[in-house]
Parts: structure tokens; sequence; C-alpha cells
């Protein structure tokens, strides 16, 4: 089947869907909704992808730090609230990593020393970061309490607290994320 035929056949079960009743979201890309004249419509998702690694102990705390995200207006990825029944988990993260705008590594006293998934999402994320351009900010380390960051990203990237004072810590993370993002579409703009 070629190229032409396989996007006719995807508009039309597109729309299919939708004339259903059902929307069609791409997870981080956008919306597919019918107009008020019915014509499918994509509508793009333009908000700040954030994707959250934390070891499964501090849950809790990266929880609300999803809603904080979310409430500030981000796309936060948080692999309780996005993974799919049946979806092949492991490269569903790697994708969610690949097209986040940042990625929140979430340490703790258990993250630091605890082997498994999140070492695993913080190995990826330091390899992408190094086909970034160098003044993009993508990895950002967040303290949930009082450890050590490894040190291969202490010697190179400043990391923020969400302790002992939980808002300051998430102010200063949104306007770090708000000023990066300004500056990357002004750095995008001039390049094109």
């Amino acid at each position: 089947m070629n190229r032409a035929v396989r996007g006719k056949a995807l508009l039309e079960l597109i729309e299919h869907c939708l004339r259903e009743g059902s929307a069609i979201e791409i997870d981080g890309m956008g919306r597919f909704d019918l107009d008020s004249q019915n014509r499918v419509m994509f509508t793009p998702n333009d908000r700040v992808r954030i994707f959250l690694a934390y070891a499964e102990e501090d849950r809790a705390h990266v929880k609300r730090l999803y809603h904080e995200l979310q409430r500030a207006g981000f796309e936060p990825w948080l692999d309780r609230e996005k993974l799919l029944p049946g979806q092949n988990w492991p490269r569903a993260i790697e994708r969610a990593i690949e097209i986040s705008d940042f990625f929140l590594g979430c340490f703790s006293r258990r993250s630091t020393v605890k082997r498994g998934h999140f070492q695993c999402e913080l190995r990826y994320a330091l390899d992408l970061a190094t086909h970034m351009p160098l003044e993009d900010i993508f990895l950002v380390p967040a303290r949930l309490d009082d450890c050590e960051v490894p040190r291969h990203i202490a010697r190179s990237t400043q990391y923020v607290d969400l302790f002992p004072d939980w808002d300051a810590g998430i102010d200063r993370l949104v306007k770090m994320m708000r000023r990066q993002t300004i500056e990357r579409n002004k750095r995008l703009k001039l390049a094109s």
C-alpha cells in the first residue's frame, strides 16, 4: 500500500471515529475534532511537554508535581497517567522522552541508589541531551529530599530543590521552563 492510500485510509478512520462521537488525541502532538461544518480539524498541542522520571517509592510526591505542572499550563507526562492498557510501555516511555521539551529527573535518597526504570530513563535522557544545542536546558534534576545528585550530573547541571519549601521550588521550576521555552522559540525563529 503506498503512502497516499495509507494516508487516505487513516483520514477515513479518523473521520469515522469522530462521527461516532470520539475525539482523537495523539499524545504530545494534538487532537482531531470535527468543526461546526463537520470537517476534520487538527489542533496542535502547543503546551510545553515535561517527562517526569521517578522511583516508584516517590510516586506520591511526583503525582503532586504532575498536578502542579498541569495547573501551571504545562503538559507533564507521568507513566501512571499516560500509559494505556496493552501499550508497549518501554517504547511509549522512550517516545515520551524523545518528544518532551524537558526531562524532569526526580531525585531522592531512594531513587539515587535503586536499580531499575528510573536509572534507565535517566541514561536515555542523558544520551538524548548530547544531541541538543548546548544552550538548551533539557535535563532538569529536581531533588525531593536532601539526597546526593549523581556526580556525573551534578558536575554540569544545576538542580532545583522541592524541599523544604515546595512552593518556592515549583515557582523556580515553572519560571525556568517558561523562560527557556521563550528563548528556544526565539532561537528557532532566528534560524528559520
